[in-house]
């Protein structure tokens, strides 16, 4: 299945993507896609009131907007430096041991919503990053068992103001947490909708441009690895998202660096997990 959620900031209603192409109101299923809906085997129950209603569900308007694909998800995980061009291009050492931190989930934002570039920033950036959602919950997790503790995946793109991150102290997620600093969708595809989640091309461009271009199959650490290493360290609950890392191309690793500014669009995508697009507006 392909899960979406639509309308309005603050009122966004559930609902399905078909494989036709066709996208429906799930409002008559009765729950949005929160953490109760993970931990309550609710994939399983959606799928049941799809295959029965599906056909007579109302159909969402062209042009509805969207909303991340999730309802707000207790934690948003972040690796950093997972892909070993990223590292290079950055002049970081390969990590021996995954680098993790928090995003925001005040950050969390449609997956066509604006990118609000903070309040006096000069060094704002963009990672286009594999989402993975947790579907129950994940502590102490085998890596042999981790897939089945995974819903889904999800495009994000973790956007990051560098200066914030880098130059003024303390940790990364000061340059994580900003407003509409993580889109994310079109839609949550679960585990089924991909066959190899460690082959996928993922793609960023900024003004038509391509800036980054890559494949998870060059992730350092991969999925299983990453579900049952973030388990021994916290409890992962349903519905958590876990934000797998950028390949290179970002705006910190050219010379000299490249930082959006008001105006600029930015395009990004994942075989079988859709694309999304950012215009760059000033806060105001």
């Amino acid at each position: 299945m392909k899960l979406i959620r639509f309308g309005e900031i603050g009122q966004e209603k559930p609902g399905l993507l078909l494989p036709d192409g066709t996208s429906i109101d799930a409002s008559g299923f009765g729950e949005d896609y929160t953490e109760q809906f993970f931990a309550t085997d609710g994939l399983t129950r959606l799928k049941a009131w799809a295959s029965s209603n599906a056909a007579t569900a109302p159909k969402i308007p062209a042009g509805v907007r969207l909303g991340s694909a999730i309802a707000r998800p207790s934690k948003i995980v972040c690796v950093g430096l997972n892909y070993i061009d990223h590292a290079k291009e950055t002049g970081a050492k390969i990590p021996e041991e995954p680098i993790l931190f928090y995003k925001s989930t005040t950050a969390l934002c449609g997956p066509n919503d604006d990118l609000i570039i903070p309040k006096n920033s000069v060094k704002t950036d963009w990672e286009v990053e594999l989402g993975v959602v947790i579907g129950k919950k994940a502590s102490y997790v085998e890596e042999a068992n981790a897939l089945d503790y995974v819903a889904g995946y999800v495009l994000h793109n973790d956007y990051s103001e560098r200066e914030f991150q880098i130059e003024r102290g303390g940790q990364w997620m000061k340059g994580k947490g900003c407003d509409t600093f993580a889109p994310l969708g079109p839609f949550l595809a679960t585990k089924e909708e991909i066959s190899d989640v460690h082959n996928l091309r993922l793609w960023l461009t900024v003004n038509g441009k391509t800036f980054q271009d890559g494949n998870t199959s060059n992730l350092i650490f991969k999925i299983p690895f990453l579900v049952s290493y973030i388990s021994q360290f916290m409890t992962l609950l349903p519905g958590d998202v876990i934000s797998t890392g950028t390949p290179a191309g970002v705006g910190l690793g050219f010379n000299p660096p490249i930082y959006l500014k008001p105006g600029d669009v930015v395009e990004l995508g994942i075989d079988g997990l859709g694309s999304s697009k950012q215009t760059a507006k000033a806060f105001v």
